[in-house]
């Protein structure tokens, strides 16, 4: 895997997502504009001109609702990560008193110095069968690694290693951050949707008002604009899941890590979308969604991620299967390859 060549392309690829992002508020705003421009036009006998300060009206009304829309979001979600991850269930790991735990916050603290980061609080998720993580918490300060039962159990020392580290590249390069502040944006883009609807509404006589009209128009404008805005931050939040599996193959030095443990979850999975969490945390585990791409998917096909990592299609894993008995050539394949 040339894990720096395709670190390069995912950082690219965001940041053109994030200037359509842009894009998408701004046309949102010409859009809203002109629909209630030819609104005004419509109900206004012998139209002469608009009011004044009209369209600067329009667009600061149109931000206030967006970027209003993303503070309020943005706001319910601090607290830290430890906040957030209680919040989908999981508690504080137990190193002291049970093996498997221990291991996993050796393993953290390992990676961690390796990618010269402060070490993030370990959380296990009990009720989990599952394999799976997250990670949460607006910087490295309040960061939260919480991990499934279902991993800990199923995986091995070197899986486990591939996912924390795919989970600490998230933390490294600002992915939970991001991702809060996207959803933010989108729920601004969803309020102003929202407006329209709400101007369209019947009122206690049964009748609709002379709203009703812009209304439709802002509501048709905001669906749009809503629309994109989710389409625009599923596309950044697979860019930035195949840059946190790179980023896991750098810091570990192994396909098979991270590998394996995708391979693991392709087996399980089998086609069937995976165990959905608390919503607050869906976009940020380390696989979600089904088998299959759709465009408003978090996440990349399992398929297409593992391809990635080892440069080939590989058959899936049982959670007893070792890495050496499930890909005997992939010693030789490395060689061969100078990976």
């Amino acid at each position: 895997m040339r894990f720096f060549e395709q670190q390069d392309e995912a950082r690219a690829r965001t940041r053109q997502l994030l200037l359509l992002f842009a894009l998408a508020v701004l046309a949102l705003v010409l859009a809203i504009n002109a629909a209630l421009a030819l609104t005004w036009r419509l109900v206004t006998p012998g139209f002469s001109s608009y009011p004044a300060y009209f369209f600067t009206v329009n667009t600061v009304m149109t931000l206030v609702f967006v970027l209003g829309g993303w503070l309020l979001e943005t706001s319910s979600l601090h607290g830290g990560g430890e906040k957030l991850a209680r919040r989908a269930g999981a508690r504080k790991a137990w190193p002291a008193s049970r093996l498997e735990e221990q291991k996993l916050c050796n393993i953290a603290s390992e990676l961690a110095i390796a990618a010269s980061m402060a070490v993030p609080q370990v959380m296990v998720l009990d009720k989990v069968n599952s394999i799976n993580a997250f990670a949460a918490g607006w910087d490295e300060d309040d960061a939260v690694i919480a991990v499934t039962r279902g991993a800990l159990d199923g995986l091995t020392r070197d899986e486990l290693q591939g996912l924390v580290a795919h989970e600490l590249s998230h933390i490294r390069e600002g992915d939970t951050r991001l991702n809060m502040r996207l959803a933010g944006m989108v729920f601004g883009l969803e309020m102003i949707f929202n407006l329209g609807v709400g101007m369209c509404e019947r009122g206690d006589n049964g009748q609709r008002s002379a709203l009703a009209l812009p209304g439709l128009a802002i509501m048709a404008a905001g669906f749009l604009g809503w629309l994109a805005g989710r389409a625009l931050k599923a596309a950044v939040s697979r860019q930035r899941e195949f840059l946190a599996d790179a980023r896991a193959v750098q810091f570990t030095r192994s396909k098979d890590g991270l590998g394996g443990v995708l391979r693991k979850v392709a087996r399980a999975q089998g086609g069937v979308a995976m165990p959905s969490l608390h919503p607050a945390v869906q976009h940020m585990l380390l696989v979600a969604g089904g088998a299959r791409a759709h465009w408003l998917d978090s996440h990349p096909p399992l398929a297409e991620r593992i391809r990635r990592i080892y440069g080939r299609t590989m058959p899936t894993l049982n959670d007893d299967q070792k890495q050496g008995m499930a890909d005997p050539w992939g010693e030789v394949a490395r060689k061969d390859t100078g990976e």
